[in-house]
């Protein structure tokens, strides 16, 4: 069994296959749960995948780093590379209620600008702090981006994308999860473009379908917000972690 296992990783439908049954499992589980945060779609595929990638790998006498690589590619890629395409898909929404933007396109921009610069200081130091490698530090900085470009930044410096990913998706699915609480607890409802950005900046792409499922204004404030930072971690983060690190 554990040979057909080790010749069957190759197969390059597998990573597709794992990525989608995960994913389906976790919908299944959200459904039932009616929404219980615990059991969002992303972070059950993730949990589930480490988990079959894990057991895979013992079961094939196999370092699960192996197995990883041979999941991914081919096959985990092809999913991966819908990450680009999907970003970019938030430019709609924007689009949608570019009104928004041009009457109030200075405060959106230098709130965005200022608060992650604030952030990548914030992150930085907790990093340090907590006595976290240079490697495990670095990935941690990149991740108020979206989990595409954050992951693509931190392979550039040399961190750990793996980091990265669960900070990103950590991220998502906690702000997806208690926006409801956190909207009426922190009173939000008043400013629906302080909402919007805080909800784009704080939790990437699900934030941004959280805004959504609010309105218009808030659904584009999102998708700017994941935008601009993206673009600034993009600009900020290289020379950061060169002067720091």
């Amino acid at each position: 069994m554990s040979a057909a296992l080790n010749t069957n990783l190759m197969l390059p439908f597998t990573g597709i296959i794992i990525c989608l049954v995960t994913f389906w499992i976790g919908q299944w589980l959200f459904k039932i749960s009616n929404g219980l945060f615990i059991f969002h779609p992303l972070f059950v595929g993730m949990i589930l995948g480490i988990v079959v990638l894990v057991v895979w790998g013992k079961i094939a006498h196999l370092p699960t780093a192996t197995v990883y690589t041979k999941y991914f590619t081919p096959g985990g890629n092809i999913i991966n590379w819908f990450l680009q395409p999907a970003t970019i898909a938030f430019a709609v929404p924007l689009f949608k209620r570019n009104d928004v933007v041009k009457k109030f396109w200075l405060d959106i921009f230098l709130s965005l600008i200022i608060g992650s610069v604030i952030s990548l200081f914030i992150i930085f130091g907790l990093s340090k702090l907590f006595g976290l490698s240079d490697q495990s530090a670095i990935a941690m900085t990149t991740q108020p981006a979206t989990l595409a470009i954050a992951t693509q930044i931190t392979t550039s410096l040399g961190g750990e994308a793996a980091i990265t990913s669960l900070a990103c998706i950590l991220n998502a699915v906690i702000i997806y999860a208690m926006a409801d609480i956190l909207i009426k607890v922190f009173r939000l409802r008043g400013s629906k473009i302080g909402l919007g950005l805080g909800l784009g900046t704080a939790g990437h792409t699900v934030g941004s379908a959280k805004g959504v499922e609010l309105g218009s204004v808030e659904g584009a404030m999102a998708s700017i917000s994941v935008v601009i930072i993206s673009i600034v971690m993009n600009i900020v983060v290289p020379p950061f972690v060169h002067l720091f690190m």
